[in-house]
């Protein structure tokens, strides 16, 4: 999606640019969202703006949102809560925590040039707040770029209509490009395989007998029946990475998790495989998640702690769960690649 009416210029010109005192290029980096507390109402708050997208859930609102805010959210709010205190920062969510240390990472590698902000599709700091504010800095241009290394029309998408919803009210936004997907690119899969590597420095490697469990957020099947590529970007991405580990295909085990509802969503599931790999006697597993930008209670809670529980009770041992690229050096310098690889196709 572009909306370039102004005039753009070649990158090798954006520091001559900036000492000429011309507005600058802004890029917001972007992700789900968090509650802004641990505490039943603002997870209920939160609740209510995440499942009530219809890109997350795609049913009819005279039906859903009954089911909603009756049903789901005073089931679900307290439960929740409870998880999100167990993973809470002195800053916040884990997500928030990241995504903004990534943010202030990305301005320093991509230089005054720059201006560099996040913000979340739900909960604190929407996307149509800060490009609103963007929007009063008078930057050239802005790059939006979703932490989604695969697209899907619930998380991508998600992204892109609050950025749609932007544009048809604020009319004078300055040309806006945005990134759908980094899942084929080489500095992705690189970052992902260094974060295995340096795990296996600390513990020892796999040995023929462990493997790699590679979990990603799972979403509705029918997502995928409709044409949506996210399933086949994530087996892409995990067989890049099994190879770029040099690992045999035995040794990796891919599969989705956060199932949500009834309706029949993409597996086999991280919280059916575990448990069965620990029957086996597995006594090596170790657990990354190439979807995930930054840790977060999916990954903190759902698979460090409670997958961990599950496999371990079933007879699994050896289980070790591997960070995700979070605000490390080699995850920003790869989101300043992506960015200034797609301001040279503008």
């Amino acid at each position: 999606m572009h909306n370039c009416s102004n005039l753009i210029y070649p990158p090798f010109l954006y520091p001559m640019i900036a000492q000429n005192n011309t507005p600058k290029t802004a890029v917001l980096i972007c992700n789900t969202g968090s509650p802004a507390a641990p505490t039943k109402e603002a997870v209920a708050k939160y609740l209510a703006e995440f499942l009530g997208d219809r890109r997350v859930v795609e049913m009819n609102p005279l039906l859903w949102q009954p089911i909603l805010r009756g049903i789901i959210i005073p089931r679900r709010a307290q439960a929740s809560a409870d998880r999100y205190k167990t993973v809470w920062t002195q800053k916040g969510s884990p997500l928030v925590a990241v995504t903004s240390d990534t943010a202030q990472g990305l301005q320093k590698e991509l230089g005054d040039e720059f201006i560099v902000s996040w913000a979340m599709c739900y909960g604190v700091q929407r996307i149509d707040e800060e490009l609103r504010r963007i929007a009063e800095q008078k930057p050239e241009r802005i790059v939006v770029l979703p932490l989604y290394a695969q697209y899907a029309t619930q998380t991508t998408e998600a992204v892109f209509d609050a950025v749609r919803r932007v544009q048809k009210k604020v009319r004078d936004l300055p040309c806006i490009v945005t990134i759908s997907h980094y899942f084929e690119e080489d500095a992705y899969i690189e970052a992902l395989a260094a974060r295995v590597r340096a795990h296996w420095e600390k513990v020892g490697d796999l040995g023929d007998e462990g493997k790699l469990m590679m979990s990603f957020h799972s979403i509705p099947a029918v997502s995928s029946e409709r044409g949506d590529p996210y399933e086949a970007q994530c087996k892409q991405t995990a067989e890049k990475l099994r190879l770029a580990l040099g690992l045999k295909k035995d040794q990796v085990v891919q599969v989705f998790q956060s199932k949500f509802g009834k309706a029949k969503w993409l597996e086999p599931f991280a919280v059916d495989t575990a448990p069965e790999l620990g029957r086996q006697g597995l006594k090596r597993l170790d657990v990354i998640c190439p979807g995930f930008a930054a840790d977060c209670l999916e990954t903190l809670e759902e698979i460090a702690t409670e997958l961990r529980s599950f496999y371990e009770q079933a007879g699994g041992s050896g289980f070790h769960y591997i960070p995700c690229l979070n605000a490390q050096n080699d995850a920003v310098a790869l989101y300043a690649e992506i960015v200034r690889k797609a301001l040279s196709k503008v």
